[in-house]
C-alpha cells in the first residue's frame, strides 16, 4: 500500500533499486546530492545534475522538464554515502516562474522498478522558494529509509547547495543553470490551459485542487513563512467575532492536463512518456453518477463523492466543503433579499407619509397596505428560493453522511462498528457539525485538516454559553467528555503508533471522563496530577520540541535520540490553571506556539475566566487555539460573509459502547509499537 507522506514523515524502504518520479506541471530541474554521515556534500563530484547526470548508483534527467524519472541503486552508492537528497529547482534560463508559490505544487513518488508506488509526497506550502529539497533517502542501522523534507530556499540552488556544506555552491549553481540553458530546446514545453474536468451544478462550483495544486479562494491565508498549507475554514470567535481564518477552500483554476504536453522525442523516434503511471497531476473527473438521471426541469439527484479528487476520501472532503459553501451562499442571498425588502418597504412608507394629503381620505392606509404586500411578496420569493436550495442540500446530506469514512463520520454512523486501525493518515477529522438558524434540521460536518496546525480549546466556562447548563460542574464534565471523544477520534484515525496522547489533570477532576482512555491503555502514561506531574509532562514535551526544532534547522534529523517518540503528540490539559505556576504557564504558551510545527498539539479544557488573574499574559494562548464548546453555541464564523454558525460537538450517543470498542482496537494495534 502506498504511503502518502507529510513533511517530516519517514517510511522504510524494502528495495534498493528505485525510481523517483516527479510531476511538476511546469519545467523544473531535478538533481541529487550525496552526503556523508555528517550530512556534508564533499565536493561537486557528489552532485548529480543536468551537466553531470550520472554518478555511481544514481542517474538524473539531463534537462528541465515537467516530469522526471530519477533512477537509484542504493547498493551501488559509495560506502561513505549515508544520505541522498533529491533536489528540484526552477530553471532561470527559460523565462518561466521564479518561485514555487506561482506554480502547482510538485508531486514526487518513490516506486520500484515495476512501477509500484512505495511512497509519495506533495510539496505544498512553498512560496518565494526557487529550489527545494524534496526527499531524502538515508541509511539507518544498515537499512534505507525515505523522508519527506520539503525544505525550500529563496536563494535558489546556490543557497541550497551551500546549506549542504558545498564550498563551490555558487559556481556549481551557475554550471547547472548553464547546462539547462543549453538544453532548453529539448525541454518540455509549458502545457496549454484547459477547461475544468467537471463542475458542481451549484452556483459556487469550482474544480477542486489536488495534491499538486495550491488551494485558493475567499479567505485563504498562508501560514507564516509560507511553509504550511491552509487548514481550517472555521474561525475562532471567542466573543462572537467574525475574523476570517485560514481556510482550505477548494476553489481555484483547473490544472493543465499533462497529456497535452509535447514530450521530447526518444532516440528511436517514439515519444518518451514521463507521466507517472499511477498518478495524475490534475484532479480526475468525479466518478459517473450511479443514480438515475434527473427528470427534465428537476435538479440532479445527489451522489456521494461527486466532487473532484484523487480518492473517495478527498472527493467526499471536497463535497462537504462545497455543501458548507453552498449553505453559506444561499443563506446570505436570503438575508440580503429580506434586507432589501425591509429597506424598500421603509422607503415606500416614508414617501407615502411625507405628503400630508395622503393622510386624508385613507390614501395613507392604502399606501401602507401596498408596501406591506410588496414586502411580503419579496420575502416569500426569497424564502421559496431558500427552501429549494435547502431541500437540495438536505437530499445531498442524506446520501453523503452514510458514505463518510470513519475520520469524517459522526459517532452514531454505522461505519464505526466496522472500525479497523488505518494504514494512512486521513485528510481531515470531524470536530462536530455546523448549522444556521435558517437551515432547520440541516447541518454540515465540520472537518479540520490533518495534521493539526492549531490546538483546541474546549470552553468549560458558563459565561460564554449564556447559562445553557445550570450546574457548572456538569458543564465541566461535559467539556472533558468532549475532549476525550476528540482524543479518541484522533487516536483512531491515525495509523498505529503514529499518535500519542498525554494528559494533565492536576486536580484529578477529570478522572471519570478519562476512564475509557486509562482503562484501554492508549495513553502514554497515567494522567499527571499535582504540580510535580505538571512540571514533568511539560518539561518532556518542551524538550521534545526543542530537540526536533534544532535537528530540523540543522539538517541533522538522524541525530535525534534513539528513544525519542517520533509520533504526533497531543497534550490534554484539564482544569487549567490549577497546578500551574508561572514557569508552567510559559511552557504551555511555548507548546501552543511552537509545538504544531514539530508535531506537538495542545487541547485545553478550561474556563478563560479562571485564568483571569494572569491578565493579558495568556491572551496569545487563547488566540492560538480554536475554541469549541461542549454544547451548541453560535461562536464560529465563515471567512466569506461572516455568518454566526452554530457549532454542535460530535459526542457519543447515550449508552453506546463504540468508544470502548474503538479504543480496544487502537490499543491492540499499538502494542507492537510500544515494545
Amino acid at each position: 500500500m502506498t504511503a502518502e507522506l507529510v513533511r517530516g514523515q519517514n517510511h522504510p524502504l524494502s528495495q534498493v533499486r528505485l525510481e523517483v518520479r516527479v510531476s511538476a506541471g511546469k519545467p523544473v530541474v531535478a538533481g541529487a546530492t550525496l552526503s556523508d554521515e555528517q550530512g556534508r556534500v564533499r565536493g561537486v563530484e557528489w552532485v548529480a545534475h543536468p551537466g553531470a547526470p550520472t554518478l555511481p548508483g544514481l542517474e538524473v534527467s539531463q534537462q528541465a522538464a515537467a516530469d522526471h524519472r530519477l533512477a537509484f541503486d542504493l547498493d551501488a552508492l559509495p560506502p561513505a554515502v549515508h544520505r541522498v537528497s533529491v533536489l528540484l529547482a526552477l530553471p532561470t534560463a527559460t523565462g518561466g516562474p521564479v518561485r514555487f508559490g506561482a506554480v502547482a505544487a510538485p508531486f514526487v513518488a518513490v516506486t520500484g522498478l515495476d512501477g509500484a508506488e512505495i511512497a509519495s509526497f506533495t510539496l505544498t506550502g512553498l512560496d518565494a522558494e526557487s529550489a527545494v529539497v524534496a526527499l531524502e533517502l538515508y541509511r539507518r542501522q544498515d537499512a534505507w529509509k525515505i523522508r519527506a523534507v520539503g525544505q525550500g530556499y529563496a536563494g535558489g540552488l546556490a543557497e541550497l547547495l551551500g546549506d549542504q556544506g558545498l564550498p563551490e555552491a555558487r559556481q556549481l549553481a551557475g554550471t547547472i543553470n548553464e547546462a539547462v540553458a543549453q538544453g532548453v530546446a529539448r525541454s518540455v514545453a509549458a502545457p496549454p490551459p484547459r477547461t475544468p474536468d467537471s463542475d458542481r451544478s451549484r452556483q459556487a462550483a469550482a474544480s477542486a485542487p489536488g495534491p499538486d495544486q495550491p488551494r485558493t479562494g475567499p479567505g485563504v491565508q498562508g501560514a507564516p513563512g509560507g511553509t504550511t498549507p491552509p487548514q481550517s475554514p472555521y474561525d475562532l470567535a471567542g466573543s462572537g467575532s467574525a475574523t476570517p481564518a485560514p481556510t482550505g477552500y477548494p476553489g481555484g483554476s483547473a490544472q493543465p492536463d499533462p497529456s497535452a504536453v509535447t514530450q521530447p522525442s526518444s532516440p528511436a523516434g517514439g515519444p518518451i512518456d514521463y507521466s507517472h503511471p499511477g498518478r495524475r497531476t490534475s484532479a480526475p473527473p468525479p466518478p459517473p453518477p450511479t443514480a438515475p438521471p434527473a427528470e427534465p426541469g428537476r435538479p440532479a439527484r445527489p451522489v456521494a463523492g461527486d466532487a473532484t479528487g484523487w480518492s473517495m476520501d478527498e472527493r467526499l472532503y471536497n463535497q462537504v466543503w462545497g455543501m458548507f459553501e453552498d449553505l453559506a451562499r444561499t443563506v446570505a442571498a436570503y438575508r440580503s433579499a429580506v434586507d432589501f425588502a425591509d429597506s424598500r418597504m421603509e422607503k415606500e412608507l416614508d414617501h407615502a407619509l411625507s405628503d400630508p394629503r395622503s393622510r386624508i381620505g385613507g390614501q395613507g392606509d392604502a399606501a401602507r397596505e401596498a408596501a406591506r404586500a410588496k414586502h411580503a411578496d419579496l420575502v416569500d420569493q426569497a424564502r421559496a428560493a431558500l427552501d429549494r436550495d435547502l431541500a437540495q442540500l438536505t437530499a445531498e446530506a442524506e446520501v453523503v453522511e452514510p458514505a463518510l469514512p470513519t475520520a469524517y463520520a459522526s459517532w452514531d454512523n454505522p461505519v464505526w462498528h466496522g472500525y479497523r486501525p488505518p494504514m494512512e493518515i486521513p485528510m481531515a477529522v470531524r470536530l462536530g457539525d455546523l448549522s444556521l438558524p435558517e437551515s432547520g434540521t440541516l447541518s454540515i460536518p465540520m472537518l479540520m485538516r490533518l495534521p493539526l496546525e492549531r490546538g483546541l480549546w474546549i470552553d468549560s466556562g458558563r459565561a460564554a454559553l449564556d447559562g445553557t447548563l445550570a450546574d457548572s460542574d456538569q458543564l465541566r464534565r461535559l467539556a472533558m467528555d468532549t475532549a476525550v471523544a476528540h482524543a479518541a477520534r484522533l487516536l483512531a484515525v491515525y495509523p498505529a503508533g503514529e499518535f500519542t496522547v498525554h494528559v494533565i489533570d492536576a486536580a484529578g477532576a477529570g478522572a471519570s471522563s478519562l476512564a475509557p482512555l486509562v482503562r484501554s491503555g492508549v495513553l502514554a502514561g497515567p494522567p499527571a496530577v499535582g504540580a510535580a506531574g505538571v512540571t514533568d509532562v511539560l518539561a518532556r514535551l518542551t524538550q521534545r520540541v526543542d530537540l526536533v526544532q534544532m535537528a530540523l534547522r540543522g539538517g541533522a534529523a538522524d541525530s535525534l535520540p534513539p528513544g525519542l517518540d517520533t509520533a504526533e503528540q497531543l497534550l490534554i490539559v484539564n482544569d487549567f490553571p490549577h497546578g500551574f505556576d508561572d514557569r508552567a504557564v510559559t511552557q504551555l504558551r511555548y507548546l501552543a506556539d511552537e509545538g504544531p510545527s514539530v508535531g506537538v498539539h495542545l487541547m485545553m479544557v478550561a474556563d478563560r475566566e479562571d485564568a483571569a488573574a494572569y491578565g493579558p499574559l495568556l491572551d496569545p494562548l487563547w488566540r492560538a487555539l480554536l475554541r469549541i464548546t461542549p454544547v451548541p453555541d453560535d461562536h464560529l464564523a465563515d471567512p466569506w460573509v461572516g455568518h454566526a454558525w452554530t457549532f454542535e460537538p460530535s459526542l457519543m450517543p447515550a449508552g453506546s459502547q463504540v468508544l470502548e470498542r474503538v479504543l480496544a482496537q487502537v490499543a491492540a494495534a499499538r502494542r507492537p509499537w510500544d515494545r
